[in-house]
């Protein structure tokens, strides 16, 4: 029987259409693991995330999505989002709420019978989200970027096996993009859970990320496996257009730097 730690999510022959335009098909060969942060990475329109709902459940699908063996198709939407958590790029709390409010109302919509453990939980979610000195403020009284905080904060203490978010660090500055990523690498690891983020950013991607999947136009899968196996200049170029430069160190973060868009005959546009 399979342990917390060697949990995986695995994703074959998934299919979605919406009406009557397919937006994934046969999406095959995805496997994240738990301990570490698996981005989900692609350009505009290749249908991230479609296939983000789709694991959670909230968008209908054909093929397979297994966590630890099981098919969440078997399981209830109850079952499934106790497993499984998705927080979307837009998300809605009553502003009138207060940030530990807000924060604390996700857990116990999770954990009914919340007690001081669940206080503590979400007074430490707040502190390692730099949002402790937000607690009393309400929602409408914050930034996009914060209220982009307490959204993960919300999704996190939630404490789901996958916890998949969806451009969490699109609002944040660059402090927070690090501190974000740099906690949820932690949050992985400490709670051996899985997390599964899609991502523009290919740099942050690469920094954070143990495994990526990359999907290209059309919704097909482009490659799998690690930052350094999957972000190649060649495979940039054939995904997302672009002459790039990719840079691998011992001593600093990896860094793909884009130089140049192609034009659909793959040269360069002046």
């Amino acid at each position: 029987m399979s342990t917390v730690n060697q949990a995986t999510l695995d994703v074959e022959s998934l299919s979605v259409t919406l009406g009557r335009h397919p937006v994934l098909e046969r999406v095959s060969g995805l496997s994240a693991r738990a301990g570490e942060i698996t981005a989900l990475v692609g350009p505009n329109g290749a249908g991230k995330s479609t296939l983000l709902k789709a694991i959670a459940g909230l968008e209908r699908y054909h093929g397979s999505v297994r966590f630890d063996a099981t098919d969440l198709a078997e399981l209830d939407a109850t079952e499934r989002a106790r497993r499984v958590y998705y927080l979307p790029q837009e998300s809605g709390t009553p502003a009138a709420l207060s940030v530990f409010e807000a924060v604390l109302l996700a857990r116990r919509t999770s954990h009914p019978t919340a007690g001081q453990r669940d206080l503590e939980l979400v007074r430490q979610t707040l502190i390692m989200l730099e949002l402790e000195p937000l607690a009393e403020r309400t929602l409408d009284q914050l930034s996009g970027g914060q209220r982009q905080r307490v959204a993960i904060a919300q999704a996190a203490v939630r404490e789901p096996r996958v916890l998949m978010l969806d451009e969490p660090t699109s609002a944040l500055d660059l402090h927070h993009q690090l501190q974000v990523l740099e906690w949820l690498a932690a949050v992985a690891r400490q709670r051996g859970i899985i997390v599964l983020i899609a991502i523009h950013d290919l740099s942050l991607a690469a920094r954070f990320a143990g495994q990526l999947w990359m999907l290209g136009n059309g919704g097909k899968v482009k490659a799998t496996g690690t930052p350094r196996h999957v972000l190649t200049e060649d495979r940039l170029r054939e995904v997302y257009a672009i002459h790039a430069q990719v840079e691998w160190s011992d001593d600093e973060p990896p860094r793909v730097t884009p130089l140049a868009a192609l034009t659909s005959l793959g040269g360069v546009k002046r």
